[in-house]
């Protein structure tokens, strides 16, 4: 239902004394039907049940109203698009740019970024950036190519092949991995991590529980040591 309030435009229902219509079909809290009935019967039933009325279809004839915990309902609906969100995976491309005649610790280095993308469920667009005289030799950035993507072959296949695009040649590698398996995967080696530190915590504390005990006892012994020499000299005498 759209309404008009305030100089916007909301697509929130009408709730309780908002509703404006002589009738509903009314629907319970527990989702059985109650019928139709006067607006006035079914507001009486809101505040019988301490729930709201709230217009679920309004373009029906008559609207059809159900009686519900209206906050619940919104903090509810709040959260599972939150969720929703939270698990969406979108299609993300980054880019590593390489010169024809890398070393070999830039080559590793940018190499594990590449590793680390695809891993994550991210395309790699790869480009080998030619300057001057590079130009002439267009097959050292196309074995440059060919080699990244047979190192990480395991983690990612060739999606767009090498093309020449003016001073670059452009290369896409693909993950193997949907981005929502690497979501799901990273989210549960978090748990995991979690999970080990306060099992370690609870080991350090269980390790020095002992200890304490240990002193309280000494400590206990040296004061009956301290009353038995009290005791001697009456014992004496």
């Amino acid at each position: 239902m759209w309404c008009y309030r305030g100089g916007s435009i909301s697509t929130e229902p009408r709730i309780n004394d908002r509703i404006r219509v002589p009738e509903v079909r009314l629907v319970g809290p527990s989702g059985e039907q109650v019928g139709i009935v006067p607006l006035a019967k079914a507001l009486e039933l809101a505040q019988e049940y301490d729930l709201d009325l709230v217009e679920v279809a309004a373009s029906a004839r008559p609207p059809v109203c159900k009686l519900m915990d209206y906050g619940k309902f919104k903090y509810e609906s709040a959260m599972k698009a939150r969720e929703a969100r939270k698990n969406q995976a979108h299609t993300v491309i980054k880019e590593m740019k390489l010169r024809p005649k890398i070393d070999p610790h830039d080559y590793d280095t940018k190499k594990g970024h590449v590793v680390r993308f695809l891993k994550q469920g991210d395309k790699v667009k790869i480009t080998i950036m030619f300057r001057g005289r590079e130009q002439s030799r267009p097959e050292l950035g196309y074995r440059l190519l060919q080699r990244l993507a047979e190192d990480v072959q395991d983690l990612g296949f060739v999606e767009s092949n090498p093309k020449q695009d003016g001073r670059n040649m452009i290369m896409v590698l693909g993950p193997h991995k949907k981005k929502t398996e690497a979501m799901a995967e990273a989210r549960e080696a978090q748990a995991a991590r979690k999970a080990e530190r306060q099992g370690a915590a609870a080991d350090a504390t269980a390790k020095e529980a002992p200890a304490g005990d240990t002193e309280a006892a000494s400590a206990e012994a040296g004061d009956a040591s301290a009353e038995a020499g009290d005791a001697s000299p009456e014992a004496q005498a």
